[in-house]
């Protein structure tokens, strides 16, 4: 597969059993309505959803999937789905992915941002042994030194927070894997990371999180607490992240050496939307709810952004929306939930299908 190639990963993941750990999740059951609609044979393993709403449920992303629900921590659970399903891939995206929430859960974030990976890539090392295998970490892996430039693949890893530090670990764990049990002429685990920043779209209802919290304000009028405004993150869209994970299976099933290594997600656009812009494109595209500013936020990064040249050299990756038209989708997909709720499922194939329409365009 290559850059000209790209958008024939649908054709090359048609068919492959394909494993998605976390498919409860908000980008999960984005990657499993996409799976089921080329015609992959999907399994999911995940704990059941923790909030309602919740997208998996909204959209039915169980129809036409084989779903477990189990903790990732399980190793004998995790085990026995792959000796039962033999997935030819694996997506990982199973995960504690809250900043905050890991201030106040430290060991269990650990727990399953590393030892959770620890386990599935032992779980597929010791059952089928021969795996395409997409591990979903995230842009805060990097040692944020709060400069100017985006951050490659080869700078140094870190985290201050116990979120960033588990997921630089799981990497650590990840690289020690792909270096001991890595594919070799086809045979053994082809493994890759995906780092991305800031995932926006419709149907996430998570906890601190800037589009959920802006959602609970306009639906039930409460006031949105806005911390640290002026952060710059690199918005993008689930559907460019979930493409990407797509595309780096499909590569890992193709050729496995030359796609298992770290790969950078980041949005093209030249410059990072701060917190407060965000929010401003999101009232012009639905409603004004009343704001207020957080005087003592716990520590986060200021600035980030990721370098993504070899995403996109290499691997094809082009997103099709720039952030002014991803957040004005996802503000539409609320605006249409809202308006009639048990639409949920079309409204999102609709967006996924534009979504793919406007990327083959792309590729002309």
């Amino acid at each position: 597969m290559t850059p000209s190639q790209s958008f024939e990963f649908e054709k090359v993941l048609s068919g492959k059993r394909i494993l998605v750990t976390g498919h409860t999740g908000f980008s999960g059951s984005w990657a499993c309505l996409w799976l089921t609609q080329l015609g992959a044979r999907v399994a999911g393993y995940a704990l059941p959803p923790e909030q309602t709403p919740a997208l998996y449920e909204a959209v039915g992303a169980a129809q036409g999937i084989d779903s477990s629900f189990g903790d990732i921590c399980d190793f004998d659970a995790l085990t026995q789905l792959f000796e039962r399903f033999r997935p030819d891939a694996v997506l990982h995206l199973a995960a504690q992915p809250l900043v905050r929430r890991s201030y106040r859960e430290p060991l269990s974030t650990f727990a399953v941002n590393a030892m959770g990976t620890a386990n599935v890539l032992e779980a597929a090392r010791a059952t089928v042994g021969d795996c395409a295998i997409v591990c979903v970490t995230t842009d805060k892996v990097y040692r944020n030194n709060e400069w100017a430039w985006p951050y490659r693949e080869n700078d140094p890893l870190g985290g201050k927070d116990p979120y960033s530090a588990s997921k630089a670990a799981a990497e650590m764990i990840i690289d020690s894997y792909r270096a001991s049990f890595g594919s070799v002429d086809g045979a053994g685990l082809a493994i890759a990371t995906a780092r991305g920043g800031n995932i926006i779209g419709g149907g996430d209802w998570s906890e601190d999180r800037l589009i959920p919290d802006f959602v609970r304000a306009v639906v039930q009028g409460k006031r949105l607490t806005l911390r640290y405004p002026e952060a710059t993150r690199p918005w993008q869209h689930v559907l460019a992240l979930v493409q990407g994970y797509l595309m780096l299976l499909a590569g890992l099933c193709t050729e496995p050496v030359q796609y298992a290594r770290a790969w950078n997600l980041g949005p093209e656009d030249r410059r990072n939307f701060t917190v407060r812009t965000v929010m401003e494109l999101l009232t012009e595209n639905w409603a004004q709810p009343d704001v207020e500013y957080m005087q003592e936020p716990l520590p986060e990064a200021g600035a980030l952004a990721l370098d993504s040249s070899l995403a996109r050299n290499a691997l094809g990756w082009t997103p099709p929306w720039d952030t002014r038209r991803v957040v004005a989708e996802t503000a539409k997909w609320y605006r249409e939930y809202y308006d009639a709720p048990d639409r949920a499922r079309d409204i999102s194939l609709k967006q996924l299908d534009g979504w793919r329409a406007d990327l083959a365009n792309a590729k002309g």
